[in-house]
């Protein structure tokens, strides 16, 4: 786009919390330097509350003051589905931006696109995290094919998205951008610093598991990791960081089996953005240890920090993180885990890795991000042969 445009993007933001609110917060405020009109439609209803796994839906942080976000959309209402996409269609965007991670939002997400595009103006893309859920449940792929039926073009974060959208629609549009880099929590402080805001002992060496708490992260398997004889020799603490969105009986009662209570810090509350900061620069080496995924928003907060990264092979993750050069990648497997942790460490290789980090984290721009959608918006050309 080469004139200032009318940008909306339809979507979680504050007073939501949660890297998706992040995302997209961060996504408008780069159309808006670029001098577009844009704006954010969230929800006034995300999800019903005994749908939601978490403690609460909402920020304990103050509104960004640099952003215009109206509060709108009810996800289970119909009524408010074509009230807001009535209001959209009036508005006349030149562009409508709709992030998707899950098949619930399909119905309320499809119905107001649908509407938006009778202006014959609109032009609509989505960024998909996921369209295939790591958490599956009956009726998901009708919903996803109803959300894919609803749009122009797709921009997919991973090659395996990016492949899974042709089972959906082989046609459409479509585009490969990897994840941007989460660069809004702060400028990095020192590690000795860190570790005194969050009243960490200095005297060990820190891994950090970051993120809400779900079955298909793994997290079971770093704990059991954590159980190898070398790993539990070395002074060395997992540091746990997340609100649990799952049942966390079966996690504890790893660590009661093991006997690892002094070994992990589970830190269970929700982190806000605030705070994030201190837990990756207190930390020596970032582990996601999932059994499934297409990426992660952990992987750009790790690399905004520099942070060496244990990443399993699983899904799009490995697409990220250069083995042997800003990290490990290995099978999900406590032993794999476990040996990647224990080498990092025996054969000192932080500062190398870091330095790496720092390197390969050039390429994921938001900038990168916004070109991406331009050519789905003005062309509407894929270009599967050179995707970015």
């Amino acid at each position: 786009m080469n004139n200032p445009a009318k940008i909306v993007l339809i979507g979680p933001a504050h007073p939501l919390r949660g890297g998706l609110a992040t995302f997209n917060e961060r996504l408008i405020r780069e159309y808006r330097m670029r001098g577009d009109d844009a704006m954010i439609y969230t929800f006034s209803l995300q999800y019903p509350s005994v749908l939601f796994p978490g403690k609460t839906q909402f920020s304990s942080e103050p509104a960004p003051p640099d952003l215009p976000i109206h509060i709108k959309v009810n996800s289970i209402n119909p009524f408010n589905w074509i009230k807001t996409g009535l209001e959209l269609r009036k508005l006349k965007p030149d562009l409508v931006i709709v992030k998707f991670w899950i098949p619930f939002m399909a119905p309320c997400f499809g119905t107001i696109c649908r509407i938006i595009k009778g202006n014959k103006h609109s032009r609509i893309i989505t960024i998909i995290d996921n369209i295939i859920p790591h958490e599956h449940r009956p009726g998901d792929r009708a919903l996803a094919a109803f959300w894919i039926g609803s749009v122009d073009g797709c921009v997919a974060m991973s090659r395996s998205v990016l492949n899974d959208l042709n089972k959906f629609d082989a046609v459409k549009p479509k585009l490969y951008c990897p994840h941007p880099l989460y660069d809004n929590f702060g400028d990095p402080v020192s590690k000795r610093e860190a570790l005194e805001r969050l009243q960490l002992d200095p005297g060990f060496r820190y891994v950090l598991f970051f993120g809400f708490i779900r079955d298909y992260k793994g997290l079971d398997l770093l704990l059991e990791a954590f159980a190898d004889e070398h790993l539990s020799q070395m002074n060395v603490r997992l540091l746990v960081a997340g609100e649990f969105y799952c049942d966390p009986k079966p996690y504890h009662e790893i660590i009661a089996r093991h006997h690892l209570e002094d070994k992990v810090i589970m830190s269970n509350d929700f982190i806000p953005d605030s705070q994030v900061l201190n837990y990756f620069c207190a930390a020596d080496l970032i582990v996601q240890p999932y059994k499934s995924a297409t990426q992660s928003g952990v992987t750009q907060i790790a690399f905004h920090f520099n942070k060496p990264m244990v990443i399993t092979n699983v899904g799009g993750l490995a697409e990220f993180v250069p083995h042997e050069k800003a990290g490990y990648v290995v099978n999900p497997d406590p032993a794999e885990i476990a040996a990647s942790i224990v080498r990092f460490y025996s054969e000192n290789r932080e500062s190398e890795f870091s330095a790496n980090a720092a390197l390969e984290k050039q390429k994921y721009s938001w900038g990168n991000m916004v070109e991406t959608i331009d050519k789905l918006t003005v062309t509407g050309q894929s270009d599967l042969a050179n995707p970015n």
